[in-house]
């Protein structure tokens, strides 16, 4: 079977559109046995008391999909992208999104283990985040040859930022790793705006003439589409931080090796007004006598909190990034930003 989809796969203009399908189908295929055994060995999701109360029905739901979804990406890659071979740019990719899926994961098992909603401390994920992004960024720049340029959307100007490019990539994978976690707190969210956004890299790649980065974008695409088909409300299962930490890697890393990374401020934008929903209600309850700007922080649970069902939300929010990222990606092509 693998080595008919090599043959097909050989043709790049299909080459995209087939890992999709490929990792899509693969994944519905194998999530219920991934159900039945996170059943079996009692791996549930901790749901936190002071959420919305609805939520609480959700507890013991099977969680740490993303361990699947990880296998099933890197596996499609590797089959897909071996006809024209693996670039050090995807590669790249690929151990980014790995290596924070693997933090994710630690971050789950505590909370299994322990059986609460808090799993390993903020600033032990902070420090391994830094960690990730400093070698990110040192194989970029000395075996990939990455400048260390910042290009500014809507002009022809580029920064060298120096050394200080790698303070500029611990803040582009930090804020892309947690943005995505954030907004893993509905069912089908996080895997729907992942989607989204891993298309518009993919197409960003592909102009690049970079196919198997391209391939990388389709396989995370075709994992999330498949996933969906068990996590959209109800949730039969969820793919934890896990995956939600590991597709925030590996869109930072997407917007590093393309050299987007302001871009991803638009492309992602649903993961930025999530973001600074948690960071004005923090600073308005901290500064301004415990006063709270939105119901329930991130953003995604005030609408719930307003009466809201967690299915138009999350459709609702999927448009928003559909159209976030396409005005990223159409601005890429109209004004060459690379």
């Amino acid at each position: 079977m693998f080595k008919y989809i090599i043959t097909i796969g050989r043709y790049p203009t299909y080459q995209v559109f087939l890992t999709t399908a490929v990792t899509l189908l693969l994944t519905v295929v194998l999530i219920p046995a991934w159900i039945k055994l996170s059943r079996a060995r009692d791996v549930g999701q901790i749901i936190r008391l002071d959420g919305p109360q609805e939520h609480l029905q959700k507890a013991g739901t099977p969680t740490m999909g993303g361990l699947l979804l990880l296998f099933m990406i890197t596996s499609v890659y590797l089959v897909m992208a071996l006809p024209k071979g693996y670039s050090g740019l995807s590669v790249l990719a690929l151990l980014t999104t790995l290596a924070c899926g693997l933090l994710g994961f630690l971050d789950d098992y505590s909370q299994v283990v322990r059986e609460r909603s808090l799993g390993l401390l903020a600033r032990t994920k902070i420090f391994w985040q830094l960690v990730i992004s400093f070698v990110l960024g040192w194989i970029a720049i000395n075996y990939c040859h990455l400048p260390t340029t910042v290009s500014i959307p809507l002009t022809n100007l580029r920064i060298d930022l120096g050394w200080g490019y790698y303070i500029f990539l611990a803040i582009v994978v930090m804020s892309a790793t947690n943005g995505v976690n954030l907004t893993d707190g509905l069912d089908g969210l996080a895997a729907g705006t992942v989607t989204i956004v891993m298309m518009a890299y993919a197409g960003i790649a592909f102009r690049q003439n970079r196919l198997d980065l391209a391939i990388f974008c389709a396989a995370v695409g075709g994992a999330c589409i498949g996933f969906l088909w068990y996590n959209v409300f109800p949730a039969e299962i969820f793919m934890g931080d896990t995956g939600s930490l590991a597709f925030g890697g590996g869109i930072a890393a997407l917007a590093i090796l393309t050299k987007t990374e302001l871009l991803l401020i638009l492309i992602g934008g649903i993961y930025v007004i999530e973001t600074l929903s948690v960071v004005i209600q923090i600073a308005s309850f901290k500064y301004f006598n415990g006063r709270r700007v939105f119901k329930m922080a991130p953003i995604h649970h005030h609408f719930e909190m307003q009466g809201w069902s967690e299915t138009k939300v999350m459709i609702r929010f999927w448009i928003i990034a559909g159209l976030f990222a396409g005005a990223g990606f159409a601005l890429y092509f109209i004004y060459a930003v690379k």
